[in-house]
């Protein structure tokens, strides 16, 4: 076990060097987006703090420990499962990453181009504050991607054993961040205090958290963890959903166009983890069929529980 922690160890300070290097552009707007980013936060979070967003709190905290919830109640199957197809894996991720994509259009942009539109007065200049929100989710997950060692995990036989492991930790070590986002798309849908946005949104990502809580669970199991203690750490990694909901609700509280701002930062963030992450991971092993016609349907029963819902 020491031996795989130092090489665990020395893969995430290889990865974290080789991905510290980003364009100088990159930087700068990394750096804008960080700065607008707490700029909004302290000032939201000042009237969360004064007690004007107590409801809209209490509902995002709701939300996000349901997410944490959900996450672990995925993971608990692998403490009798000894291994899961990988064809079945790969379409429950596609499930996951449709009803992702479902929610970032119908709970996200859409109240968000609503919203800016009756803000501005304009639908151009609605669309626009959505598309500023985006832009800044992309620029800071890829902040996170600088800092993130980024490998996609592969648990069939593939090469040396302790490869195999530290490419496993590195995938456990992403999903974990990468909840973030999903947390703070929680706390922003909830921030004004409207179900017919919150409710919906919720619901697609706390459903999308059991294949994913699973997933991390078997790969842990994978690499000779114990079957509880596999489950704990996955379910650990669900605890970045609260912590995002928090941040989420913060943003978003004060200023009012903040709400559209946000609404399109928490899509932009998830759009781009469903490319960058999701996709790839279930297209890495020959099933991108199934991985495909799994996105689809997830697509179409968020599409269903939004209207229903919403």
């Amino acid at each position: 076990m020491e031996n795989v922690q130092q090489f665990t160890t020395s893969t995430l300070r290889t990865a974290w060097a080789a991905q510290a290097r980003m364009h100088p552009l990159t930087s700068i707007g990394l750096g804008v987006a960080v700065l607008v980013v707490v700029a909004m936060l302290l000032l939201s979070v000042w009237q969360v703090l004064m007690g004007q967003a107590d409801v809209a709190l209490r509902l995002a905290m709701f939300g996000g420990f349901a997410a944490f919830a959900t996450t672990a109640l995925g993971a608990v199957p692998a403490v009798g499962l000894h291994g899961l197809n990988q064809r079945l894996e790969d379409s429950m991720l596609g499930m996951a990453a449709g009803m992702m994509l479902a929610a970032s259009s119908f709970s996200l942009i859409l109240p968000g181009l609503e919203s800016g539109t009756t803000l501005t007065g304009s639908d151009a200049l609605g669309a626009a504050t959505v598309v500023l929100g985006m832009t800044l989710g992309v620029l800071l997950m890829l902040g996170l991607d600088r800092f993130t060692p980024h490998a996609h995990v592969q648990t069939g036989p593939c090469g040396p054993a302790s490869d195999r492991v530290g490419r496993l930790w590195l995938f456990v070590f992403a999903i974990a961040l990468h909840n973030l986002p999903e947390g703070m798309a929680i706390g922003v849908s909830f921030s004004q205090g409207d179900m017919a946005v919150g409710l919906p949104l919720t619901t697609a990502i706390a459903l999308q958290d059991m294949p994913e809580g699973l997933a991390v669970a078997m790969a842990l199991r994978a690499i000779g963890l114990s079957p509880w203690r596999a489950v704990l750490l996955a379910a650990a990694t669900g605890l970045m959903e609260p912590l995002g909901a928090l941040l989420g609700v913060g943003l978003t509280s004060g200023l009012a166009l903040a709400y559209p701002v946000g609404l399109g930062l928490a899509a932009g963030a998830m759009i781009f983890v469903v490319s960058h992450e999701v996709i790839p991971e279930t297209h890495r092993n020959g099933h991108q069929t199934p991985a495909t016609l799994g996105l689809m349907v997830g697509f179409a029963l968020m599409m269903v529980l939004d209207t229903a819902l919403g």
